[in-house]
């Protein structure tokens, strides 16, 4: 664990990336489902996040579905050189918004196929394959090695640049990485949610990015609201002088030097508010009252 300003930059696999990026997820409608209230407003969001400095944009087709990556497109494209668009697989919408597995070699292939189409690009940054280890493993049908083995056979191509995985346990990790150089986790993690505290340390220390979901707890379980509210975590906010879940991300940047945020929001407020968390320094008594907050229950994503 590092103490003070934390670096500006990590990777993702070959590629460097400033640690805050943006998740995109929040741009769609309510339920991750359908167009946003104000599409004009996403297409701002995500213009000035880039203007930021933002390199690392996080989306999945599934998000609205389709809705999400037309947004990027629509506000970014042509993109810059530097910009890594990093999405997820693994899941389908269907027509009343539920979230359903799509596993199959085949179905992995279409969606970066559909990925690569609504983004209007050549290749994606990253893939991530999103299992359903944590949250519904009976939905996990395929195995884990069968689906690596069209995400290589897709960076082959160059399709993808990297190979990523989410929602797994340590031994899938294990196994994405001796299988298929997999360059990054994606898995919920937060001062409220330590539950894949195993998986963290296991990428930790096999030097990939770690990527976690959720970084203010689940908005579905009042994390934010919870951080909001944790006196603790007011009492150091008020000592730096910022708002209560930035302290929460900060946390999270010095629990490792390639954990990499990937904070979403439809205001460019809260988008200012959070790409300034690199600045806060922490010091060692912050960290050691921070890191005995009780946990919540883990969420899915």
């Amino acid at each position: 664990m590092t103490h003070g300003t934390p670096a500006a930059h990590g990777r993702i696999g070959s590629l460097p990336v400033h640690r805050i990026g943006f998740g995109a997820m929040q741009l769609a409608g309510p339920g991750v489902f359908g167009p946003p209230a104000d599409p004009a407003n996403a297409v701002a969001v995500l213009r000035r996040a880039v203007e930021l400095g933002v390199d690392h944009i996080d989306t999945a087709q599934f998000y609205g579905p389709d809705v999400v990556n037309e947004l990027i497109r629509e506000a970014l494209h042509p993109y810059g050189e530097d910009l890594r668009i990093v999405t997820k697989i693994g899941s389908v919408r269907d027509d009343q918004g539920a979230w359903l597995p799509a596993g199959t070699p085949e179905q992995l292939t279409e969606q970066v196929e559909q990925n690569l189409r609504t983004l209007g690009t050549e290749q994606l940054a990253m893939a991530n394959l999103r299992r359903f280890e944590l949250d519904h493993p009976e939905n996990d049908t395929t195995p884990l090695e069968d689906q690596l083995g069209a995400l290589v056979a897709l960076r082959e191509q160059g399709k993808i640049a990297e190979i990523g995985i989410s929602s797994v346990g340590a031994d899938s990790v294990r196994t994405a990485v001796e299988i298929a150089g997999a360059v990054s986790l994606q898995n919920p993690y937060s001062i409220l949610d330590r539950s894949g505290q195993e998986a963290f340390d296991v990428a930790r220390d096999l030097g990939l990015a770690y990527v976690p979901y959720f970084p203010l707890g689940s908005a579905f379980t009042g994390g934010p609201q919870r951080i909001a509210a944790d006196p603790v975590i007011g009492e150091i906010a008020e000592k730096h002088k910022v708002p209560a879940a930035q302290i929460a991300l900060a946390w999270l940047l010095a629990q490792y030097e390639n954990l990499l945020l990937i904070p979403g929001t439809s205001s460019i407020g809260h988008l200012e508010e959070n790409l300034s968390v690199g600045r806060i320094a922490l010091d060692a008594e912050d960290l050691e009252r921070l890191g005995v907050i009780e946990a919540e229950a883990p969420a899915v994503h």
